[in-house]
């Protein structure tokens, strides 16, 4: 088993996305994938990193036609009976982004890495899996790509929790604070320079990207605190600033849209 399927197995990746910073990032993210899916009835979606079903569930429910893969089998496990109980027409293989074999070329209107390229550690694992998203999406479909952001990692591991000597001495951090990561620190953290250079190897051009959360990871407490009047007039907030570039390299996630 690997250290992340050993993280997962601990981690309620389930209650991730209903918690209210989550629900932030998960509201925004639905925002623009109904943006984008501009009304299409019955859409054919790929679900890469799908996680216990979120994103695949709900637009299952919505009449889409979706497949789902993930790599960690408790949590596929958990999807997998989400589906049972509800009902719905889900597709669900264990799987990893960069291999989709699976699939032929151009099968899907949408496909999503929610997850992946947080998990991946170097350049070519980043471009070929998204390059592997982009031949499984039909011609004129839309692939969406989220990331962690290098900011976020730094002010809140480094910062916050006390760490930021220690990971300028190990190497975490080289010396102008980009966090430097390998599969033992789970996640990986980019700046949108090296989300664009991604992009250009893989030979996809960006139609949008989008701050998903903006500041609502910093504001976990605050957020909990509000009352559900305030914590609408927040979402309302973030998904009327998301799109302004001055914010994009401080939200804990990003959201990149490209079109096939």
């Amino acid at each position: 088993m690997t250290e992340l399927e050993q993280y997962y197995n601990k981690f309620c990746e389930d209650k991730r996305l209903t918690r209210r910073h989550g629900m932030v990032e998960y509201t925004v993210s639905m925002h623009y994938i109904h943006k984008y899916l501009n009304g299409l009835k019955n859409a054919r979606i790929l679900d890469v990193g799908a996680g216990t079903g979120r994103y695949s569930i709900a637009l299952a429910e919505e009449g889409h036609e979706v497949t789902a893969v993930e790599l960690v089998k408790y949590n596929l496990g958990i999807l997998k009976s989400k589906v049972k109980s509800k009902g719905i027409n889900v597709k669900a293989y264990q799987g990893n982004a960069l291999k989709l074999s699976r699939f032929s070329d151009e099968v899907f209107d949408l496909t999503l890495l929610f997850g992946p390229m947080y998990h991946l550690y170097t350049m070519e694992d980043k471009v070929k899996a998204l390059s592997e998203a982009a031949r499984v999406t039909k011609s004129g479909g839309t692939i969406m790509a989220a990331y962690c952001m290098n900011e976020y990692g730094v002010l809140l591991y480094g910062f916050r929790d006390g760490n930021i000597k220690e990971c300028l001495e190990d190497g975490r951090l080289t010396q102008d604070f980009r966090c430097v990561s390998g599969p033992e620190d789970l996640y990986d953290y980019v700046r949108l320079e090296d989300i664009d250079g991604i992009n250009q190897r893989a030979g996809l051009e960006r139609v949008q990207i989008v701050a998903a959360d903006g500041p609502a990871n910093y504001m976990r407490q605050a957020l909990h605190a509000m009352n559900e009047e305030t914590f609408e007039l927040f979402i309302k907030y973030q998904l009327s600033v998301c799109e302004r570039q001055e914010l994009l390299g401080a939200s804990a996630h990003t959201l990149d849209i490209l079109r096939k």
